[in-house]
């Protein structure tokens, strides 16, 4: 008969622990500005949640092309890695990929920035001279501020914590400026005119999705849409309970 400790699995051994590279990174022990650079190199998966996020609960479907582009970005990424084979600066244990030309965390910031700038710009071009106006262009130049900021400060930190050098960073920056430019042409001249025949499919209308091109404003859409409803169904409401 075989003894209990036989039946029993073997134990791991602990060198070969891997962990999950994507969301490792490495900073200067006790380096407060290191460390800093460090979160707010997260910021490409912090948006690429985000993007989950809208399209589970606003099924809209240019948030989805436009996630599908920074897919198609981060593909050519990956394609240009392993086509130039351009080592890193320096040499870690635990790292996503060995190579580093272009810098994968530029070229997604530099995508994103770019596509929301080109949307502000282009997509949201509609002014008029009202106070709800004003306010409406100063909340889009803060959000430009904050993502060209992030992706400033996305690139130095790439460059100080010695994951990519400038070079690398610099072609990441501009391959990603390129794409986020092709991929905002390509989805407001072509893909955008079909949208309105695409929600009437009837995979769309399983899915919910729908398209809100021709609303400038969803946000305040949304929310006279939502007060009007929610008046109509109160006043149907005590209307019910005084019969």
């Amino acid at each position: 008969m075989s003894s209990p400790d036989m039946l029993l699995p073997s134990e791991p051994n602990l060198n070969e622990w891997q962990p999950i590279t994507l969301t490792l990174v490495e900073y200067p022990k006790g380096d407060l500005v290191g460390k800093l650079l460090a979160w707010i190199s997260l910021a490409p998966l912090g948006i690429g949640a985000g993007f989950v996020a809208l399209i589970l609960f606003r099924r809209d479907l240019h948030t989805i092309v436009f996630f599908l582009g920074t897919l198609v970005n981060e593909c050519l990424n990956i394609l240009l890695k392993h086509w130039i084979k351009e080592p890193r600066p320096m040499s870690r244990a635990q790292i996503w990929t060995e190579y580093g030309m272009p810098s994968s965390h530029s070229q997604f910031m530099c995508f994103f920035a770019t596509y929301v700038l080109l949307f502000i710009f282009i997509r949201l071009h509609h002014i008029n001279n009202s106070n709800s106006a004003r306010f409406e262009r100063l909340v889009r130049l803060l959000v430009l501020a904050i993502c060209w900021a992030a992706a400033f400060l996305v690139c130095f930190g790439r460059i100080y914590l010695m994951y990519h050098t400038l070079s690398q960073v610099l072609v990441g920056a501009l391959v990603g400026t390129v794409m986020g430019a092709l991929w905002f042409l390509l989805t407001h001249f072509i893909l955008t005119p079909y949208f309105p025949m695409v929600v009437l499919w009837r995979v769309s209308e399983l899915f919910l999705l729908r398209d809100t091109t021709l609303i400038p404003n969803i946000l305040w859409f949304e929310y006279t849409v939502t007060r009007h409803e929610a008046r109509a169904r109160s006043r149907k409401l005590v209307s019910m309970k005084s019969q």
